[in-house]
């Protein structure tokens, strides 16, 4: 199912990797609007994921799984063929979210079908993480095939890469779930579970940070380059496939360490150490990129550290007769706030000065540290008894 995940994302941050280089000057887009067509699939995602995931406590999550793999596939090539501008493009990569939707929760649920309970948190942990691996591999091979080829192509190439979660889905022995009780979309038991919903929430403030630097890091690195005419090693596709790479090792560590100390502790400390990178990052735009990479590497480790453990406390805390349901909320919460992140982090940057400005990047990184401080008062709230 890793496997499976890295092929499904590889079309994930197409619209992100050629953002700054092709589509905004091509397409003339302001900062909001490229933030709204990079959300957008976010925004599809959203909108699909509580049908297709709920449907995995009716349904094996399997046929789900393929049938989003195709349409993230289509929707992806689609993009590359007839997208020509800002609403054009919103459309298909909104639908090419709607794919992945049926894509990513329904995979867990696959995976965690056919898990014993005692093996489920390294193995969440381990599928969560593999996703900053297959982003890492997204931004890659985006950046690379665009720039010796063309920006179309690099839809074309990355368009193959779900029909391998398909291969995957097929090599899964079937599995029934047991009858579930209740209305297909019936969400009021999973907010009545406040222990859970506290991940949930937080989920969505580490994933307004999350895409919200994804999004953004090329333009920012891009920006850091050409402002020192910067060395050629630290280009954007060596930073953004280095800070992609590091995510997959620190969510892994981050389960672990919240495994001993506790998942809020963990957590918490986690959001307010990587909010203090973001605005430190932000403070010192206008530098060295030599002086920046080391905050960038150290962001890259805490943006990610805490992914795992919220998605492995949100299914241990989850109702297994409404898992499915649960695991919809969250990523409805959580690809909302992704859609957010990435047009708050666009609009900050047009109400500060542009993408050319550094101090524009400081008001951008606050954007961000503020985002992912929602995250402890969220976990703190789940946590207080009812008076």
């Amino acid at each position: 199912m890793c496997i499976g995940q890295l092929g499904s994302l590889l079309p994930h941050v197409v619209v992100p990797s050629i953002l700054a280089q092709f589509l905004i000057p091509e397409w003339r887009l302001t900062g909001a609007n490229a933030g709204l067509l990079a959300g957008s699939y976010a925004a599809g995602y959203m909108l699909a994921v509580p049908l297709l995931a709920t449907l995995t406590d009716r349904i094996d999550a399997r046929y789900v799984l393929i049938a989003g793999s195709t349409l993230s596939a289509l929707a992806t090539l689609l993009f590359g063929v007839f997208a020509q501008g800002l609403w054009s493009g919103a459309a298909l990569w909104a639908l090419a979210g709607v794919g992945f939707a049926g894509a990513y929760m329904p995979g867990l649920k696959a995976l965690t079908d056919r898990l014993n309970p005692g093996d489920s948190s390294r193995a969440v942990t381990f599928y969560t993480s593999s996703f900053s691996l297959g982003v890492g591999l997204s931004f890659l091979v985006s950046q690379l095939v665009a720039e010796n080829i063309g920006w179309r192509t690099a839809f074309y190439l990355t368009a193959a890469g779900p029909l391998v979660m398909i291969v995957a889905c097929l090599l899964l022995k079937p599995h029934t779930p047991k009858p579930s009780k209740g209305r297909l979309l019936n969400f009021t038991p999973v907010f009545r579970n406040k222990p859970a919903m506290g991940f949930v929430l937080g989920y969505g403030a580490h994933c307004f940070e999350l895409y919200g630097i994804r999004t953004w890091l090329v333009a920012f690195w891009t920006f850091v380059a050409s402002n020192s005419g910067g060395p050629s090693l630290l280009t954007p596709i060596a930073i953004s496939f280095a800070f992609s790479i590091l995510a997959m090792p620190s969510s892994i560590l981050g389960n672990e360490v919240a495994l001993r100390l506790g998942r809020h502790r963990a957590v918490t400390a986690i959001m307010v150490m990587s909010a203090s990178i973001a605005v430190l990052i932000g403070a010192m735009a206008g530098q060295s990129p030599w002086l920046l990479l080391p905050l960038i590497l150290l962001y890259a480790v805490t943006v990610p550290a805490d992914s795992g453990a919220l998605t492995a406390g949100m299914t241990m805390a989850a109702n297994p007769d409404n898992r499915g349901a649960t695991m919809a909320v969250h990523s409805t919460v959580g690809f909302g706030f992704s859609a957010l992140g990435a047009w708050c982090v666009g609009s900050a940057l047009d109400l500060a000065g542009g993408p050319h400005v550094a101090s524009a990047w400081f008001f951008a990184f606050c954007v961000l540290a503020g985002g992912i401080l929602l995250g402890p008062i969220a976990l703190a709230w789940s946590r207080a008894k009812a008076t």
